[in-house]
């Protein structure tokens, strides 16, 4: 298995959070998120201009903007 940036995770691809490159507010914000360790995660749908991209992660849509998701770690 391969570790990537979830920026690089192609559309409809799941993979799996294995780590967060932050902290402070914005790593507690992903966290609240439900974006935790082996947490499944998928691109979903990206934006006209191309951000933020939508996520499907434990049934629910989010939009991270590129700057949040290049901070998340998933492997494929």
């Amino acid at each position: 298995m391969s570790k990537i940036h979830l920026t690089d995770l192609p559309m409809n691809k799941a993979g799996k959070v294995i780590s967060l490159n932050c902290s402070g507010p914005i790593r507690r914000r992903l966290l609240d998120l439900g974006i935790v360790n082996k947490t499944k995660i998928m691109p979903v749908l990206k934006s006209p201009s191309g951000d933020p991209t939508a996520f499907l992660v434990r049934g629910s849509i989010i939009a991270l903007r590129k700057e949040d998701a290049s901070l998340i770690d998933v492997e494929i």
